[in-house]
């Protein structure tokens, strides 16, 4: 496994294959395997000649558990992904990120356009804008002294996911607390980069996909069909509309 340290913290993260680099940012309670490795995406890009970095995002994975929620800022764990770049010596990826990797990769693409190539939100839609998205129920559910103990749906769902997952329970509920920004309507429609937007059609969590893609202009919106927030990830409509969209971006 291979790591570098961005300031006192340190970001694990995989790279393979070879051609244009592309960066896949995960989401909330996942990690570099459970949300690129094993639905195939990192096999799936490298076929396709890409050059493949992906970080664990900091508390998640490998990388450095974290317990104040002020440390899970999205412009902060932006600032981690532009630091891998300057690490690995690149100057411009495309960025894909799933859910709060969604949220981070927005922040980079109006922090660092230059950096930026393309922005792919996947399973992020109108809750950028408005600042929904994951309720405090989920980090209530990461703090209850089990599974049995938790009530709240979505909670529950989070909350089996992050212990299949092994995760740091703890930094997670920090995570979910200070990682929730939005951005309005005028800072999205400056983001430069070609956009493409891709969200389940039964996803209750990302937000109206239309809605963002509406305010960002040129943006392309992408359904993936009977797919919820959690299904969609390695979805074959969705990696199809990637490849497309990465083949004839600018």
């Amino acid at each position: 496994m291979k790591s570098f340290k961005n300031g006192a913290v340190e970001i694990a993260y995989l790279d393979e294959g070879e051609g244009e680099p592309i960066v896949l940012v995960h989401g909330f309670a996942s990690n570099k395997g459970t949300n690129w490795v094993f639905p195939r995406w990192v096999t799936t890009l490298t076929k396709a000649g890409r050059r493949v970095i992906a970080p664990d995002m900091r508390g998640h994975g490998a990388s450095s558990k974290l317990y104040d929620p002020a440390d899970y800022h999205s412009a902060r764990m932006a600032e981690d992904v532009s630091a891998l770049l300057d690490h690995l010596g690149v100057g411009r990826a495309d960025v894909m990120g799933y859910s709060m990797g969604a949220r981070v990769t927005a922040f980079l693409a109006l922090a660092a356009p230059q950096k930026v190539r393309s922005a792919i939100f996947g399973g992020l839609g109108a809750h950028l804008l408005d600042g929904g998205g994951l309720p405090d129920a989920i980090a209530e559910a990461m703090e209850a002294p089990s599974l049995d103990d938790v009530t709240d749906p979505q909670g529950r769902t989070f909350r089996s996911f992050a212990d299949r997952t092994h995760s740091d329970r703890k930094a997670l509920a920090a995570c979910i607390r200070g990682s929730r920004q939005s951005l309005t309507p005028a800072e999205v429609a400056h983001i430069e980069p070609p956009v493409l937007i891709a969200i389940g059609t039964t996803d209750e969590v990302a937000g109206s996909g239309a809605v963002l893609a509406e305010a960002i202009p040129g943006a392309e919106l992408v359904d993936i069909p009977g797919r919820d927030h959690m299904l969609a990830v390695g979805d074959r409509v969705y990696k199809e509309a990637v490849l497309r969209f990465l083949q004839q971006r600018p």
